[in-house]
């Protein structure tokens, strides 16, 4: 699409991705909304409107004033807000679902019950509660470990496992902390992979394959985060994700989004699939109504395709595999947070960059102050690496985390051949 102005919502790492992936084109000119001014997306738009991006009523005007022909929406809360529908009724097509379409990932009891009624395969046995003694009973009764996960959003970060982060009684008191508002899921054991897809209300055309690193700290310990950095390998697969689990994931993806289509609330936007590969086959732990985030830097850095023209194409309802093309290069993707992060960050600590070479730099929750960087509570920068192979990305992406100097760590071991090999001997055990 010729000459395509573009809202992009949202200024974390994720949005950088897609500015950058949107400015790939010169013809593409974007315009901003975010809470907080991200340095690197700031230099690449057109104008900025500094404000929440769940304000609908200051975003629509911006957005009819500088006569933006689509949006892309990066974070879950917009959509939870309904950004798109209002967007829309002002006749701005946006890449990203409807209120009701959203509540995919908003609404977990919805997710569940949503492929139940379908007999979509990879649901896990669940149960839903209201009530904080319904859910004791349910979790003191039940033969086996489970999950507790909040209904409604949680930043990635609000589900708690039994076995792994509380015992029985912990998910009781945390069942009842969150008023009792949870879906009960029997755990899944395996690898996780995430398989994202853009869609355009019937069409789905995937991405590449990548898996995120939640644990703070490197081997896989510590506290979840948002997510510490990932990768994806050249033929666009992972060695413990096999062409059937492919298949078979893709498949729940497909009838999902067949499903939403049935019920009257078409889903168009990127659709992003959480799996749990099992000794059954892949199951689903989640789906969100967005990139992910690291995932997005992933995939983003090896479009080749026109981002606008894809956009183009989901809008019109005509998205075809054609439209989308991916390099055939590894990616790795490193973050660096300040110290103490999760749980005790330090923020405004001044970050210097050094010589970061061949990796893309991506921008995520960071402040410029008089043209020093400086640490927030958050996730800081993400560097990515692209080789051939994967040793040859994660070479990149380590040269250029390592050269930042600060208070910021970042886990050495992702992308690594040492943790590659951990996780097919892990789902090698359990198969």
């Amino acid at each position: 699409m010729m000459d395509m102005k573009v809202l992009v919502v949202g200024g974390g790492g994720r949005e950088h991705a897609i500015t950058r992936a949107l400015s790939c084109n010169s013809d593409t000119k974007i315009f901003s909304v975010m809470a907080r001014k991200n340095p690197g997306i700031a230099r690449v738009a057109e104008r900025v409107l500094l404000e929440k991006e769940t304000n609908i009523e200051k975003i629509l005007p911006f957005a009819t004033n500088c006569g933006v022909d689509a949006a892309v929406i990066g974070p879950e809360a917009p959509l939870e807000a309904g950004i798109v529908d209002r967007l829309e009724a002002a006749g701005i097509p946006s890449l990203g679902p409807t209120r009701a379409a959203a509540r995919i990932e908003t609404d977990k009891a919805f997710c569940r019950r949503l492929m139940e009624r379908h007999g979509i395969a990879g649901c896990p046995e669940y149960r839903v509660c209201h009530d904080p003694e319904e859910a004791r009973r349910f979790i003191e009764s039940y033969d086996g470990d489970l999950a507790v996960k909040p209904i409604g959003l949680t930043g990635g970060k609000g589900v708690r496992i039994m076995g792994e982060h509380v015992d029985v009684a912990g998910a009781v008191e945390y069942a009842r902390e969150i008023g009792g508002n949870v879906v009960l899921e029997e755990r899944l054991v395996g690898e996780e992979f995430t398989l994202q897809a853009f869609v355009d209300g019937e069409h789905l055309v995937p991405m590449p394959l990548v898996q995120d690193h939640k644990r703070a700290y490197e081997g896989d310990v510590g506290p979840n985060t948002g997510g510490m950095g990932s990768y994806s390998l050249e033929d666009h697969m992972l060695p413990f994700v096999s062409h059937r689990d492919y298949d078979t994931a893709l498949r729940i993806m497909e009838e999902t989004v067949a499903a939403m289509r049935a019920e009257g609330t078409p889903y168009r936007g990127v659709l992003y699939g959480q799996f749990m590969n099992t000794r059954e086959g892949p199951k689903v732990i989640e789906f969100n109504a967005r990139f992910g985030d690291p995932e997005a830097m992933n995939v983003l850095s090896l479009l080749e395709s026109d981002f606008a023209g894809i956009i183009g194409h989901i809008i019109e309802g005509d998205l075809a595999a054609s439209h989308v093309r991916f390099a055939n290069k590894a990616t790795v993707c490193k973050y660096l947070v300040p110290e103490g992060y999760p749980e005790a960050p330090r923020a405004n600590e001044p970050l210097t960059l050094g010589d970061y070479g061949d990796a893309l730099l991506y921008y995520a929750s960071v402040e410029e102050q008089n043209g020093t960087l400086h640490t927030l509570t958050s996730r800081t920068l993400a560097f990515v690496g692209r080789g051939e192979t994967l040793e040859e990305a994660e070479a990149i992406a380590e040269q250029a985390a390592s050269s930042v100097s600060g208070s910021v760590f970042h886990r050495r071991d992702i992308g690594t051949p040492e943790i590659l090999e951990k996780r097919c001997r892990h789902m090698r055990e359990i198969a």
